[in-house]
């Protein structure tokens, strides 16, 4: 049976920061989340949890921060780099 080459489609840096996510919510470090995450086909996922689905107002609050930081990649990105 010859071998079959298969690309490497895992986003390795991902894995690693849900790994960690993961760990210190099982630690009690971890009390809430809000999140959006990309998929194949260009697909995403949103959704909230813990101290971020009972407390919206602060959710909220951590999510517009983060569109802040958002956005400041956007105007730092050269235009030539390619991802």
């Amino acid at each position: 049976m010859a071998a079959e080459l298969v690309p490497d489609n895992i986003s390795h840096d991902v894995a690693e920061a849900l790994e960690t996510l993961l760990d210190l919510a099982k630690r009690g470090e971890v009390t809430g989340i809000a999140f959006a995450c990309t998929m194949r086909k260009m697909r995403y996922i949103t959704n909230v949890a813990g101290h971020c689905y009972r407390h919206p107002t602060y959710a909220r609050g951590m999510v517009a921060f983060l569109s802040d930081q958002l956005a400041g990649l956007v105007h730092r990105k050269d235009p030539s780099d390619t991802r």
